[in-house]
């Protein structure tokens, strides 16, 4: 048995494509997926699968979930061990001053790479920092000044649309899910 987090992009923001849990959680019980449990309204799935196969995986989450609640669903879908190197290979020092500092990591959506993400984010010296690690950027911004960071240019950008955003404690309690 393999166990996933799959990631909604785009679900229950500003009023948009609004999806209640406990239906998204029958829609993955549905597709045959075992032990699912949803995080947070955001659209967070943890779940087993007998299937090995991210891309095909996704490809069938994202068909049914499309399908089921009238959206085009885009996922970014991630196996226990991926997410659990994201949590416990992290840059050095990140997370480690949640009173001084909002921390979020950002999940491009395959075939988009962190790299290209990394190339494409510009960080604010002394407000935003930005480490490449684990397939993933880990993005930092003084709390203070956040309303100066960079990080709100990428969320306008093209490039967002293949990206998704959790913040940190939100990404250690998916790992801790699994």
């Amino acid at each position: 048995m393999n166990r996933y987090c799959a990631l909604l992009r785009g679900i229950n923001v500003g009023g948009n494509n609004i999806i209640k849990m406990a239906d998204l959680k029958a829609v993955f019980e549905n597709m045959g997926f075992f032990d699912v449990k949803t995080y947070i309204q955001s659209g967070n799935v943890v779940f087993s699968s007998k299937e090995g196969n991210v891309d095909k995986l996704t490809i069938l989450i994202e068909s049914n979930l499309s399908t089921s609640f009238s959206y085009t669903s885009k996922i970014v879908l991630l196996s226990e061990e991926l997410l659990k190197q994201v949590v416990e290979n992290l840059p050095e020092g990140f997370g480690s001053e949640p009173d001084s500092y909002r921390y979020d990591v950002l999940f491009p959506k395959p075939p988009l790479t962190s790299s290209e993400v990394l190339s494409a984010l510009i960080c604010k010296d002394g407000i935003d920092a930005a480490f490449d690690k684990n397939d993933v950027i880990y993005f930092s911004r003084l709390g203070e000044k956040s309303s100066q960071s960079q990080l709100s240019k990428f969320v306008s950008s093209p490039l967002y649309k293949k990206v998704t955003i959790r913040n940190w404690n939100t990404t250690k309690k998916l790992a801790s899910l699994m």
